[in-house]
């Protein structure tokens, strides 16, 4: 088990400088961002509900999570939050952008070295996906920096080998991947709090000179018992006995010290007088594996059943109303013009190709506000083998409804997601029409921004080996907990 001496010898200059600043420079009127971005951090992967109407299938009986909890109760959840993609680079690069990894055309991770070409038992050729953040896309940190913002970022990065800073965040620790910048089995707890301890570092450097900032802190997995401390692994034994199993207990215990990062960066910002200037934002890249952190969702990580997809989203800040639940569709896209928009940046400024809306009038008006959005479909576009015994897939929302396109069966999947968030019910046989409606604007949307789809496998043998891990293709059994109210 590691033992972090190194985490309290970095702590110890972080400290004295936060203290040092007494009389920071005048504020400037700018707000400041903190992004904490989630490593497989699902729908119920907090203590506090992320859907009012599903309270004990939207939250964790196992994890504690007071830190984050904070954002929520201090501002709004985000009940029906997607992330851009089931898996990682694809959605960090969604976020970074604005611009779906359709768009983009990084739909898997680091892991498609050999996309594009099929192992016998696939029917249908995955797509090549690049791993790269094409450097001619601007990123929010480039946005800002041009409004005279400092950037940082620290943590995974998994968008590419450049170093951050060619994708305007002049401050990081490197373009690092899972295994971090020591290239370890198990970069946490370490690495858990020597990011925070690098932000904290950023963050009163920046008040010092007055200068607003936009700081994104990307964790790594903390799901195993040896990316904790044994102190907090002891911790998690008695807050919940006997009840746990290994893995679970590894959950939690990881979970609890990214939390504890999270609030040292809180209550420095709280110490340094810019809370009340400060946005703190809080997603994850996609849903867990398994069902351990889905709540009612079905699936998890590698399908694009809402298990996989749907995250948590939490942002406090100014003018902000305390303790809302939001019910308007979001996606991981939308951050960046909502970040854009909360920085004051004109929208004749921003991209031409992006494809998110601003959350603002939502995150101040709650369910009476309205987002203004030139198509009303989202789509998830994951054309790949990966954890779903269906295979390849894309998934189109519009209202209520979520309908599922899988290449290799070319069979659609009809669900209402007002009444069966766990998607146990297939409406396709009941309503053929409405099918035929959304796969055609589905193929719409994928034929405009140029998505790489799957074509027919030549050599294709039922026999043979097949691509993908298939581990989270099974659908969750028994009763959906709490069931909206009618």
């Amino acid at each position: 088990m590691k033992m972090n001496l190194k985490i309290k010898l970095l702590a110890i200059p972080v400290l004295l400088l936060a203290t040092a600043i007494k009389t920071p420079a005048a504020p400037t009127d700018q707000p400041n961002f903190v992004f904490i971005l989630g490593e497989a951090q699902g729908w119920a992967s907090l203590s506090v509900p992320m859907d009012d109407r599903y309270p004990d299938g939207s939250k964790s009986d196992f994890i504690l999570t007071p830190n984050f909890d904070r954002i929520a109760l201090e501002g709004a959840r985000f009940s029906d939050f997607y992330a851009p993609s089931p898996r990682c680079t694809p959605s960090r690069a969604a976020y970074l952008t604005g611009i779906s990894p359709a768009q983009l055309q990084m739909t898997f991770v680091g892991e498609s070295k050999r996309e594009g070409v099929a192992n016998p038992g696939d029917k249908v050729i995955s797509p090549p996906a690049t791993n790269e953040l094409p450097s001619e896309m601007t990123t929010i940190a480039e946005l800002l920096k041009s409004r005279g913002y400092a950037t940082a970022h620290f943590g995974k990065w998994h968008v590419g080998k450049r170093n951050p800073k060619e994708n305007g965040f002049d401050e990081n620790d490197g373009p690092n991947s899972n295994a971090g910048p020591e290239h370890a089995d198990e970069p946490n707890p370490e690495q858990a709090f020597a990011t925070a301890d690098r932000a904290m570092d950023f963050i009163s450097r920046q008040v010092g000179s007055g200068t607003p900032f936009f700081l994104q802190v990307s964790h790594y997995t903390s799901k195993n018992i040896e990316s904790a401390r044994p102190e907090t692994v002891e911790a998690v034994k008695r807050r919940l006995g006997n009840r746990l199993d290994y893995r679970r207990i590894g959950t939690a215990a990881g979970s609890a010290e990214i939390d504890k990062a999270f609030g040292n960066i809180r209550d420095q910002i709280e110490e340094l007088g810019i809370s009340e200037r400060t946005y703190f934002i809080f997603t994850s890249d996609h849903g867990a594996q398994g069902n351990n952190a889905n709540g009612a969702l079905s699936n998890g990580k590698g399908t694009v059943w809402e298990g996989g997809i749907r995250v948590p989203l939490l942002i406090s800040g100014p003018r902000i109303p305390a303790g809302q639940f939001i019910r308007h569709r979001a996606s991981g896209v939308d951050l960046f013009p909502t970040v854009a928009a909360l920085a004051g940046v004109p929208t004749d400024s921003l991209p031409a190709n992006l494809e998110g809306s601003s959350l603002v009038d939502v995150l101040k008006n709650g369910d009476q506000g309205e987002i203004q959005r030139s198509r009303e479909e989202f789509i998830v576009h994951f054309p790949h083998y990966d954890k779903d015994s269906k295979g390849p897939a894309s998934a189109i929302f519009l209202g209520t409804r979520k309908l599922i396109r899988f290449y290799e069966t070319d069979e659609r999947l009809l669900y209402d997601l007002s009444n069966d968030i766990g998607e146990q019910k297939n409406l396709t046989p009941s309503q053929p029409e409405e099918v035929k409606e959304l796969d055609a604007l589905l193929t719409d949307y994928l034929k405009s921004v140029r998505a790489g789809l799957p074509i027919p496998n030549p050599n294709y043998d039922p026999d043979g080996p097949r691509s993908g891990d298939r581990k989270g293709g099974g659908k969750r059994d028994g009763e959906i907990k709490n069931k909206p109210n009618q």
